[in-house]
């Protein structure tokens, strides 16, 4: 977890950053917001965050737009983004080849902001005797191949429950689904497909806690919010925690992102918003169930704002096992690099 220390340094690491966007500093209390409306999408992953920041823009900040935060996952939010629907898109994965490219034919440029940690969370009914979980049994419950034929829980480890493996999981428009099946199966999107999906978490939560041979996958913070309906297992032996996913000792560990669009950035609304969430998301993380980003990352991003950086660190790929500390030394490309 991050010390008070750390929290304060990065703070005064956007101050500078924050007074010049937002005027006054921001700590008045609110007269009201203004008529302008910055518009969020994307993964349902971030949406507790982003919604966390957002209510905090809007009740704190002099003159605040109002920002509305959606959840149409990460592949429908740059869906939105890359038409020029919304000025800012949550992302539990980093952005694809195809949407660089759609964003680029509607002359979209996008800054690129990892926003705090996450670690997707395999979860089960309380009655589930198993307490961990491999990655090998993960990829045999969940694989292409085992559709229809890996049927029993007893299939997936023999100490399982002697019942019928029921399967929840984030629909294929969720950067959670694509992530999850590059770590398991080796290639995001390759997936079984006899499982409920949903692009809303709480879905996923309902249906592992009421049939007792459910396994259902989702991010750490909508475990934090069910720990009394459903159990998480720990993989490979490692629980999941703030501690174990900060320190990458989780073996879904991740980092979670919001996209902006660099045109409205020019918008001093839009800007002061991401200042705000840049510079409150070390708070705000913990409190909605996630993990905040080094000091360092914040002071980091904060000047890629600054700087109008536009680009991904990703190339038009996912990538599972980055550390943050590689990521910050990654350059920025406007294009997929090649064989993506």
């Amino acid at each position: 977890m991050m010390s008070s220390a750390m929290l304060r340094g990065a703070c005064a690491a956007v101050a500078a950053l924050a007074l010049a966007a937002c005027g006054d500093g921001g700590t008045q209390a609110p007269t009201g917001t203004t008529s302008e409306h910055i518009a969020i999408d994307g993964s349902s992953t971030v949406f507790p965050l982003a919604e966390a920041a957002a209510e905090g823009f809007t009740t704190t900040q002099t003159g605040a737009a109002r920002v509305t935060v959606g959840e149409s996952g990460t592949g429908g939010g740059f869906g939105k983004f890359c038409r020029g629907e919304t000025q800012i898109s949550n992302a539990s994965r980093p952005i694809s080849a195809e949407e660089i490219a759609a964003c680029s034919s509607a002359s979209i440029q996008f800054i690129e902001i990892p926003i705090a940690f996450d670690g997707i969370s395999v979860v089960v009914h309380p009655s589930n005797p198993l307490t961990n979980i491999t990655m090998a049994e993960l990829g045999r419950a969940w694989a292409p191949a085992a559709e229809r034929t890996v049927t029993q829980w007893r299939q997936v480890n023999p100490r399982g429950p002697a019942v019928a493996l029921q399967l929840f999981g984030p629909g294929t428009a969720s950067g959670t689904f694509d992530y999850f099946t590059e770590a398991v199966n080796g290639d995001g999107g390759a997936s079984r497909t006899d499982y409920t999906p949903s692009e809303d978490d709480n879905v996923i939560v309902q249906g592992v806690a009421g049939n007792p041979g459910a396994m259902g996958y989702f991010g750490y913070a909508y475990y934090e919010q069910n720990r009394e309906r459903v159990k998480a297992l720990a993989v490979n032996g490692v629980a999941p925690s703030p501690e174990t996913i900060a320190s990458g000792a989780y073996p879904l560990s991740r980092p979670m992102f919001i996209y902006v669009n660099a045109e409205a950035m020019r918008r001093p609304q839009v800007r002061r918003f991401v200042t705000y969430f840049l510079a409150n998301a070390a708070t705000l993380a913990p409190r909605v169930g996630y993990v905040p980003l080094p000091a360092e990352a914040y002071t980091h991003y904060a000047e890629r704002v600054a700087g109008n950086q536009t680009g991904t660190a990703f190339g038009g790929h996912n990538e599972v096992g980055l550390s943050i500390a590689e990521l910050m030394q990654r350059p920025l490309a406007s294009e997929a690099a090649p064989g993506n």
